[in-house]
Order: structure tokens, then C-alpha cells, then sequence
């Protein structure tokens, strides 16, 4: 099919599932979930899923997908879709929580707080170690689907806002993003995100990826 590269989605609401070595917490609480949503319906199977490959197995499919000349791009996703990351660190979110790993589908108002500082170095402290098993240039971020519910009700968060200058919510997942950028540029690495991050203004050399639209991408484009 002549595809090169692969696009390997390795953390969700519903499961974390990469080994991260100084993060223990993200295999043993944040990759299992007590059940799966079935189907379009509103009932949970109530049997407990998960699992994460190591970081030896994800080497193993690298090396095996470069034999092959193809690219892996892992997506770790942030600040959104990131309530497995909050049930392992509930301190990371806005409310503190407690948390568990979701168990359905959808979009979920708890995400990472925007206003704490050890998001930051969490976050970089996982990037760290997925650029030393993935060598590709692009590392997905995500950044899609975050609602900003708790970052209008959040201290910190309004705290960011003020210090940094920021007009609202989306200048502040626009924040967030360019952070996470300049420490990926820092590495000699390119960000990559679904279209949610031109929200705010776009990290100046990120890529978008389109998914609710044309319009998103020629508007990347554009910028």
C-alpha cells in the first residue's frame, strides 16, 4: 500500500499504554480500566482491560518498522484526553481529583492544569524518554478535544492567564502547546497536533492535522 509511517496513539482517557520509567504510576494505575463501554450503547462489560507495551517492545517495533522504511510517530496526548494520566497523578489536574481511568468513550472536562508548573515537567520528563525510543522527527502532542471547563474555574490557571498576558482559555491551550513545543524544537524535534491546537494561535512551527475539516488545514496553512 506504499504507507510509511505509522501513527501510534499510545495514551487516552481510557488507558495509558507506554512504559515510562520514572513514572510508574502510568503502567500500573493509568493502563487499566475497571470496563469497556459496549458498543453505541450506554452500559459498561464491567471486565477489567488493559496492558502497555515496555519500552524493549516498542524498540523492537521501531527497529522492525524501519526495516521496512517506515516511520512510528507516537502521540502522547495533552492537555486533553488525559484523564488516565489524572487517576495515576491526580495532582496534575485542576481539582485534584480523585480519578479513574474512563471506562467510555466521549469528551471529558478534567484535563492537565494548564496552570501548574510540574504538568510541565511531567510532561517533558515522558517526552524525554518517548524521543529516546522513537527517533522520529515528528512527536504527535494531540491536543484535541480539551475542554476548558476547569481552567475557567481554576486558580492557577487564571493565574497563567494574568502573568502571561493571555486573553482567555484558548491563548492559554495556545500557552500550553508553545511550551511543549519549544522544549520538543530544543531536541531537534517537530510538534504535531490535530487541528484544536489553532485554537489560541498556532506554535510557530507546529504541524496541524486536519480531522474536522478542509478549512483547518488551509488555515494552517495560511499561517
Amino acid at each position: 500500500y506504499k504507507l510509511n509511517t505509522f501513527h501510534w496513539h499510545l495514551t487516552e482517557d481510557q488507558g495509558w499504554h507506554i512504559e515510562i520509567k520514572k513514572y510508574p504510576r502510568l503502567t500500573t494505575i493509568a493502563s487499566m480500566r475497571k470496563g469497556s463501554q459496549i458498543g453505541k450503547t450506554n452500559e459498561v462489560d464491567n471486565i477489567p482491560y488493559g496492558g502497555f507495551y515496555t519500552q524493549a517492545q516498542a524498540r523492537e517495533i521501531v527497529a522492525y518498522a524501519a526495516s521496512k522504511f517506515i516511520t512510528v510517530i507516537p502521540e502522547i496526548e495533552m492537555p486533553g484526553h488525559s484523564v488516565a494520566v489524572l487517576a495515576a497523578y491526580p495532582l496534575l489536574s485542576c481539582t485534584g481529583g480523585p480519578f479513574e481511568v474512563r471506562t467510555e468513550w466521549g469528551v471529558a472536562d478534567d484535563i492537565l492544569c494548564a496552570g501548574n508548573d510540574s504538568v510541565f515537567t511531567v510532561m517533558q520528563d515522558v517526552l524525554t524518554e518517548i524521543m529516546d525510543i522513537f527517533p522520529s522527527t515528528y512527536i504527535h502532542i494531540g491536543g484535541d478535544e480539551a475542554p476548558k471547563v476547569r481552567w475557567k474555574e481554576c486558580a492557577k490557571c487564571q493565574a497563567r492567564i494574568k502573568a502571561e498576558g493571555l486573553k482567555d482559555e484558548a491563548e492559554l491551550q495556545s500557552y500550553f502547546i508553545k511550551r511543549i513545543e519549544k522544549f520538543l524544537v530544543s531536541k531537534n524535534r517537530k510538534l504535531i497536533g490535530w487541528d484544536e491546537i489553532l485554537e489560541g494561535g498556532l506554535a510557530p512551527e507546529a504541524t496541524v492535522m486536519a480531522w474536522r475539516g478542509i478549512q483547518a488545514g488551509i488555515d494552517a496553512a495560511t499561517q
